[in-house]
């Protein structure tokens, strides 16, 4: 809380900076910290699998909802998608996810 801000221990018994004083070590970034984060090399392996194998039919179905562009649609891609993978936050991570796909056809087709 609010403790953990104030300055360094005066090494007096009470008070507000009370304790012995102490050097700080800086602590070694623990292994476990990394967890969940996509390494560059990942990215680029899920992106040659994802042009390889295309989407999902789950996810072509999210996609038809996406395309159709009005409100009710995106919700029932929202409630589609939290149906198929289970909880609320992956639901709108997937939406999220595919709709970022669905910009970027759109705009190849646009270039082309």
């Amino acid at each position: 809380g609010e403790l953990g801000k104030m300055s360094q221990p005066s090494g007096i018994a009470i008070g507000l900076k009370k304790g012995f004083v102490v050097t700080k070590r800086e602590q070694v970034a623990k292994p476990c910290h990394r967890k969940g984060k996509s390494s560059a090399r990942n990215q680029v392996i899920r992106e040659v699998i994802r042009e390889v194998a295309g989407f999902a039919p789950y996810e072509r179905r999210i996609m038809e909802l996406i395309k159709i562009g009005s409100a009710s649609a995106n919700k029932r891609a929202l409630k589609f998608a939290k149906n198929r993978l289970g909880t609320h936050r992956r639901g709108m991570r997937k939406r999220a996810e595919i709709v970022e796909a669905w910009s970027q056809i759109r705009k190849k087709q646009a270039a082309h």
